[in-house]
């Protein structure tokens, strides 16, 4: 997946989640709620067919956890069609890490018109309230599918956790039943927390989910990221790069930077410091680079194929 010019993600990260084909959609404003259009209605637990009237309401959602707009036709080009099923069936494997928001631009051609869509088909991450094009493509289910577990990976590892609660027609997307934002309740308290900037709040919360269960790998990853908060508050970036590079044996300096680099989405380099620190040093040193590393890999996700890559390197550094 190669990389383009984004608009900046969750903590300020440069990262992108595109891909050859994206486009720039940074001037990307919500439509006015309301107006003519056909009765939306969910398609699965976690999509929902989109017009003028729920269409801002899903915008807002995006405040909760991501969603992600696909904009087809199914006349004008039938694989963005294909693409528009296959979000909105992927969507479910994710339980709510995203909203597949689907928007036909035959049956709702106001919004297409008022987004300006240069082509379909066309994808957009949108994560509160701000636009990252992912791609204006089709590609086959299993790619896609890794695209998705790329973006909800890195956006784990920036410290967006959140869900989306199954949809159901008796409710207006991106809404319950009593008009408010849809939420895992377990993990509202961590993140109105991190909403508020408590990031020791945050911590407890993550802390009562992974001692109630330990098995809980989305709470487990909330907590390795809110730990990574806590420690790198008010910390100067060019202070601590200047602190490791003067002192490149010493943990502290180093896994300073590493954890900003994770911070910056910058998850390869924080990973390939602290490993070849592993291979510089030894004995307690050591097992407390080691122990480092292992938390950031628990914050961005053992599936993800970085930490993949990453354990191999490890241990080849280890033995």
């Amino acid at each position: 997946m190669t990389q383009s010019q984004n608009p900046q993600g969750p903590q300020g990260s440069d990262q992108s989640f595109s891909r050859p084909g994206a486009v720039d959609l940074s001037g990307l404003q919500g439509a006015p709620a309301g107006g003519p259009g056909g009765a939306p209605g969910a398609v699965g637990s976690y999509s929902v067919l989109l017009d003028e009237q729920n269409f801002q309401s899903v915008l807002e959602a995006s405040t909760t956890a991501p969603v992600i707009l696909v904009f087809f036709s199914r006349t004008q080009s039938p694989e963005s069609g294909r693409l528009a099923d296959d979000l909105a069936r992927l969507s479910d494997e994710f339980e709510g890490r995203f909203l597949v928001g689907l928007v036909d631009i035959d049956a709702t051609p106001q919004i297409a018109q008022a987004m300006q869509i240069p082509s379909v088909p066309l994808v957009v991450a949108v994560v509160d309230g701000r636009p990252m094009p992912l791609l204006q493509d089709a590609p086959q289910e299993d790619e896609l599918r890794t695209l998705l577990q790329q973006v909800v990976q890195q956006l784990t590892a920036q410290g967006v956790a959140g869900r989306h609660q199954p949809r159901s027609t008796g409710a207006p997307a991106g809404e319950d039943e009593d008009g408010g934002p849809t939420i895992d309740p377990r993990y509202a308290p961590a993140q109105d927390a991190l909403e508020a900037g408590d990031i020791e709040g945050a911590v407890r919360e993550y802390q009562k989910l992974v001692d109630a269960n330990p098995a809980d790998a989305e709470a487990a990853a909330g907590l390795a990221m809110a730990t990574v908060l806590q420690r790198t508050q008010g910390a100067d970036l060019n202070a601590a790069r200047a602190a490791a590079a003067d002192n490149p044996d010493d943990v502290d300096a180093q896994t300073m930077v590493a954890d900003l680099d994770m911070l910056g989405g910058h998850v390869d380099d924080a990973f390939n410091r602290l490993i070849d620190l592993v291979r510089r040093t030894s004995g307690d040193e050591r097992d407390k680079a080691r122990e480092h590393l292992l938390g950031l890999f628990a914050a961005v996700g053992n599936d993800d194929p970085r930490v993949l890559a990453a354990r191999r390197n490890l241990a080849s550094a280890l033995f």
